[in-house]
């Protein structure tokens, strides 16, 4: 839930919160005067990897159709352009997650952009409302519930959603009981219209944005609701934007995502002379998986300081989908895979405090559930879990499962929206061929929705982000590309 499909997201966000500020509350919206608008940028609580990094504080409607309502605040931030005299505007950094921020990215991921690119734009970072240091939500939730893989709806080892249920319904409630009207007013079109906000209040006529993972699916519906105020939009590892769906969709695509990049991290960690060599051949490390995990769903294993304190079968999956992200992670995964075969295991990892999973938490919940309505009757999703587990036994179910939508108090507050061809021919889409979030085939339907919008750059690569990250030099350089010029291939490509 905290984030469907980036948990690299959450550290992410982790380090953003404790490195520059408390979290507020969200009582923290009053109102204030429509003036507040003005950016005064200065100093960065906190260190930023660049010191040349500096922040603001932009003032946003609590509700968005009551423009002269309460307010709730804004973190923005941004490092101005290397060479004023090449200056083409902004570049905005659309974070994944939800709940997660891209505050530091100007000077942390902006670093890692050719000088041409860095020359063209301010690049602009922020934390989406909810998120500290912006005016944030917190849901009070049990501790027990904080953990990943409860947070993500893992059947019982039998099949069983009754927990899965029981589980959403106490979270709904603790969100409804201390999450204020802040929660009720967080959803993508909120943050679309947040971004335009922001793109006034820098004085900008339009906008160029970097949106990645959910930040995506942001970055279509900021281009669907205002065409005409974008500039180059770059989308990297991309969301299927169905309507119906939205967020049980992303859950779903797990499926799929997992299957296509399991099979790589089952070559290399069957390769001799591989230091934690699971199993002789790639289909020796599927069967040993699952396997292990039924093992640990029958005799978890002791994890002091994890949470929960064991190694069962359900933390395992959802330790492999963690690892799936990045191939520089595989390794990792199987580390603990022959470490449980021997009983053995090593530390766990330590996580972010629980003040920060509680921000992270309430983002994700209120964002997802608030886009569209989750079903609540347990025999759909009893139904949807015994067809999962038996075509995709990797992920056991979880991908079709109940989640905290299920139990939501509040309605959608408006339509998801829909996204169309209609607007400016400024979309670059960018997508790793195996990616376990964000799978190819998501990425496809985003493309076919956008139609004469954009063109795709389909990278033969494996990891989720593309862009200077698990990417290849072709694909690095055709957005780079863009980005510095507007050059965009003709039509889709595919980068080996």
């Amino acid at each position: 839930m905290t984030s469907i499909k980036r948990p690299a997201a959450l550290a992410a966000a982790s380090a953003v919160l404790l490195s520059l500020a408390t979290p507020l509350t969200a009582a923290a919206a009053t109102a204030a005067p429509a003036g507040r608008a003005a950016l005064a940028w200065g100093p960065c609580p906190g260190a930023a990897p660049d010191s040349r990094q500096e922040c603001a504080t932009l003032a946003v409607p609590l509700d968005h159709s009551r423009p002269g309502g309460p307010l709730i605040d804004l973190a923005v931030s941004r490092v101005r352009s290397e060479r004023p005299g090449a200056r083409r505007g902004v570049l905005l950094m659309i974070p994944g997650g939800p709940g997660g921020s891209s505050l530091n990215d100007p000077s942390g991921k902006g670093r890692k952009l050719p000088q041409a690119v860095r020359d063209a734009y301010d690049l602009v970072g922020f934390a989406p409302r909810g998120l500290a240091p912006s005016t944030a939500v917190d849901c009070g939730l049990d501790h027990a519930d904080l953990a990943i893989s409860r947070l993500r709806p893992w059947p019982a080892a039998d099949g069983s959603v009754d927990g899965n249920m029981a589980t959403a319904r106490r979270m709904a409630d603790a969100c409804a009981r201390n999450g204020g009207e802040l929660l009720r007013h967080m959803s993508t079109v909120d943050e679309a219209r947040d971004i335009d906000r922001i793109r006034a209040a820098l004085g900008e006529r339009r906008l160029s944005a970097w949106g990645v993972s959910y930040g995506t699916y942001v970055g279509a519906v900021y281009s669907q609701l205002f065409p005409r105020r974008t500039d180059r939009i770059v989308l990297d590892s991309n969301d299927d934007p169905d309507p119906a769906r939205v967020s049980r969709g992303w859950l779903a695509a797990h499926e799929q995502g997992v299957e296509d990049v399991f099979p790589e991290f089952a070559k290399r960690v069957s390769a001799p002379g591989h230091p934690y060599r699971v199993a002789d051949t790639p289909e020796g490390v599927r069967r040993e998986f699952l396997r292990l995990a039924a093992e640990l769903d029958r005799r978890p294993l002791p994890w002091p300081g994890a949470n929960p304190p064991e190694l069962n079968g359900n933390v395992l999956r959802q330790t492999m989908l963690d690892d799936l992200y990045d191939p520089d992670r595989f390794d990792d995964l199987a580390r603990l895979m022959t470490a449980a075969r021997e009983g053995t295991l090593p530390p766990a990892p330590a996580g972010p405090p629980d003040a920060v999973l509680q921000n992270v938490a309430a983002v994700g919940a209120a964002t997802l559930c608030n886009d569209v309505a989750w079903p609540s009757d347990p025999a759909v999703y009893r139904k949807d879990v015994d067809v999962s587990r038996k075509a995709y036994p990797l992920t056991a179910g979880m991908p079709r499962n109940a989640m905290v939508c299920a139990a939501w108090p509040y309605p959608p507050r408006q339509a998801p929206v829909r996204i169309t061809g209609r607007g400016p021919s400024n979309v670059l889409l960018v997508q790793n061929e195996r990616d376990v979030a964000t799978p190819l085939a998501g990425a496809r339907r985003l493309r076919e929705a956008l139609g004469r919008r954009a063109v795709m750059v389909t990278v033969d690569s494996t990891g989720h982000d593309a862009y200077l990250a698990n990417g290849n030099a072709c694909g690095d350089d055709t957005v780079s590309r863009f980005l510095a010029t507007g050059e965009r291939p003709a039509g889709d490509v595919y980068c080996r």
